[in-house]
């Protein structure tokens, strides 16, 4: 192959292998991760995904990293893992303190509830903290249970709507609590928080069936007009990569025409 030509080609290779790629979420299960590139694409962001030892690593093109964690962090992916009843209290031949048994059923008991909450359409973070009931001291009375629900929601999500059931669910979940349902109780707290939404910086325009940004429009809208021109220049840069015997031989031949027509007779 002509030196030249190889040394075009290798620029081309160059060119084509230059946008690079940056991993967003790692060790993801195979929901999280579909509702990460879910969401990644409804913002035109293309996402991917490769499957790993620790699980699943969601990945994006380097000049797409900073929309899409603003993206996913008001989207609330991916969601925050919750640990069951079962995975806290399995057999390990462990013998634990009556103190750390209660503070595993404790935090057992807030994963639960809030694995739940996380479940209603609309709830992006869902938090409780409970206090169940405890005696301080001998003699004393027994303190009665609380608990306390924060709740970061989207603005679809009217907070009215969901108020009642959340705290019935809530104070039948937890011992010493049946009584608390009342909206002046002071046993029982709930905060709703609307999560700020995502406003793109970057406006989207259509450059034939391709989705690119504000900011790149110019560049390739000049560069759409500019490839005819680069073309021509292509194809002038590839005739003077010829070899040079094929090239005199084209211009011998086109001489010999000229000339050969010059010497013609002229019909009377």
């Amino acid at each position: 192959m002509n030196r030249p030509i190889a040394t075009l080609l290798l620029c081309v290779l160059l060119l084509t292998g230059c946008s690079k790629e940056t991993d967003l979420f790692s060790g993801l299960s195979e929901q999280d991760s579909n509702d990460v590139i879910a969401s990644l694409a409804e913002q035109h962001i293309e996402a991917y995904k490769r499957t790993e030892k620790t699980g699943i690593v969601v990945f994006v093109d380097s000049s797409d990293i900073n929309r899409a964690v603003r993206v996913l962090d008001a989207a609330g992916l991916p969601r925050r893992a919750h640990t069951s009843l079962g995975e806290i209290f399995k057999k390990e031949g462990v013998i634990s303190t009556p103190l750390e048994e209660r503070a595993r059923y404790i935090y057992a008991l807030s994963q639960e509830l809030e694995a739940t909450l996380s479940q209603i359409d609309g709830v992006i973070v869902a938090r409780v903290h409970v206090v169940l009931p405890e005696r301080v001291a001998p003699g004393e009375p027994v303190q009665p249970a609380s608990a306390a629900v924060f709740i970061k929601h989207a603005t679809s999500l009217d907070p009215d709507s969901v108020r009642g059931r959340i705290q019935q669910m809530v104070a039948s979940s937890i011992p010493g609590m049946s009584g608390a349902t009342s909206p002046d109780s002071k046993k029982f707290s709930i905060v709703f928080v609307p999560a700020a939404e995502f406003r793109d910086t970057q406006r989207l325009v259509s450059l034939g069936p391709f989705m690119i940004n504000s900011e790149q429009a110019a560049f390739w809208g000049r560069l759409f007009w500019m490839a005819p021109v680069g073309f021509v220049l292509l194809l002038m840069i590839m005739m003077l990569m010829v070899r040079s015997d094929w090239r005199s031989a084209l211009l011998q031949r086109v001489l010999s025409r000229r000339s050969g027509g010059s010497n013609m007779p002229s019909r009377i």
